[in-house]
């Protein structure tokens, strides 16, 4: 099915009540389809397609161009709601939020930046990005009145799905940013993700040959790479944790919710619990309400942490790194506890449902698997070091693509 082809009509209103009820129908359904999209691992077209008409995408665009007018605090919060159901759609669904909104970070021009958004939610496009830094950077090389781009990155989440994507290569020595459709010709994206989790998150390589840039695609002027970056396009970088954050606990939350069914419905009791239903268990009440406890916590710490940068991030050009490096350092302290929180409750939920329901038809396992894919994605143990620096020194994560 082409991207080009297809015709989308929001069958929900654009209402925050609209949204979350939305996200809760469509995350129940591809639950219920979770174990076959993990099986099968294609790149998630139709269920995108599901997303994109039911106007979540256009979340935290302004309503006057057709946007739900969320913030932050609830767009999260509706990533963790679809990865209950199925975690790399809310993976996607966190990462296009952040890069649809990077533009108007970045671009200086709020004309052209409106316009882009504008053009997105009538169109519904999807964004992506191609910036993995640790990957050897794109190139940029002058060709008459424009350039072209060659090269190729990995871990391309949406690789497939975008629409549009962020980049950056390098140019005569400097770093230049642009945001550029994907279906010029000489974009393509590799059938090459073949991870243990996060299998419908369509992350695999992209390449780049003789792909046409011009100058109206820069979103940034070119710069020096080690010059210091304007404050405010470097809270993609807090928000894409908190994107990680809210997804890690909506596939813990899952998980715990498919135990729960599991031990009402299949679970029997052990032999010597004196009791005739497992969900009497003594042992599983007590695992099922520490699993609980656990996740309300780190639920709670995340949308503390969303708040803290939402509230940094609505200083708009006016906010100060002081004030970004304190709200990402709450972001960070959420990470390390949603990281931790979810391996655990994800490996464990087996605890409750017993020897059986590790047979492979229920895919029980891709809870774990896919929490402990991405949990690698930047080490945990960084983020716990900046959270210590700042509070014992009083020092503020140094900005970069990952802190």
């Amino acid at each position: 099915m082409s991207k080009s082809n297809v015709v989308f009509a929001a069958s929900h209103g654009t209402g925050r009540d609209a949204l979350f009820s939305a996200a809760t129908e469509i995350s129940a359904d591809f639950a219920k389809r979770a174990a076959e999209l993990d099986r099968e691992g294609l790149p998630p077209l139709k269920e995108i397609i599901r997303l994109k008409n039911s106007g979540l995408f256009n979340a935290l665009h302004a309503p006057q161009i057709g946007g739900g007018g969320l913030n932050w605090v609830d767009a999260l919060k509706l990533v963790r709601i679809i990865s209950r159901g199925e975690s790399s759609l809310g993976q996607l669904l966190g990462y296009h939020f952040v890069n649809s909104q990077y533009i108007y970070w970045a671009l200086d021009d709020a004309a052209r930046a409106h316009a882009l958004g504008a053009e997105t939610v009538a169109k519904n496009h999807y964004w992506g990005a191609a910036v993995n830094p640790r990957d050897p950077g794109l190139e940029l090389t002058r060709r008459g009145n424009a350039y072209v781009l060659n090269g190729r990155k990995s871990f391309s989440t949406a690789a497939h799905i975008s629409d549009y994507i962020n980049a950056n290569a390098a140019l005569d020595g400097q770093v230049a940013s642009f945001a550029v459709p994907t279906n010029r010709p000489g974009y393509i994206a590799n059938d090459d993700w073949d991870n243990i989790g996060q299998r419908l998150s369509d992350s695999g390589t992209v390449e780049f040959r003789d792909f046409p840039v011009y100058e109206e695609d820069f979103i940034a002027p070119p710069s020096e790479p080690d010059a210091p970056a304007p404050v405010l396009p470097t809270f993609n970088t807090p928000l894409i944790q908190l994107v990680f954050v809210n997804f890690y606990l909506g596939t813990a939350e899952g998980a715990l919710e498919a135990a729960l069914d599991y031990v009402r419905t299949t679970t029997r009791p052990w032999i010597t619990s004196g009791v005739e239903k497992a969900s009497d268990d003594p042992y599983i009440l007590e695992r099922v309400g520490e699993f609980t406890a656990a996740l309300k916590a780190s639920a709670a710490l995340a949308d503390s942490a969303a708040e803290a940068v939402q509230a940094a991030l609505s200083r708009g050009r006016d906010v100060t790194a002081q004030e970004r490096g304190e709200a990402a350092a709450e972001a960070y302290a959420a990470k390390v506890h949603a990281t931790n929180v979810s391996l655990d409750i994800t490996s464990r939920v087996f605890e409750l449902t017993g020897a059986r329901s590790t047979a492979s038809s229920y895919r029980f396992d891709r809870f774990w698997r896919n929490v402990r894919t991405h949990t690698l994605h930047d080490p945990v143990f960084y983020k716990a070091k900046e959270v210590g620096e700042f509070v014992l020194n009083g020092k503020i994560p140094t900005v970069s693509l990952y802190s």
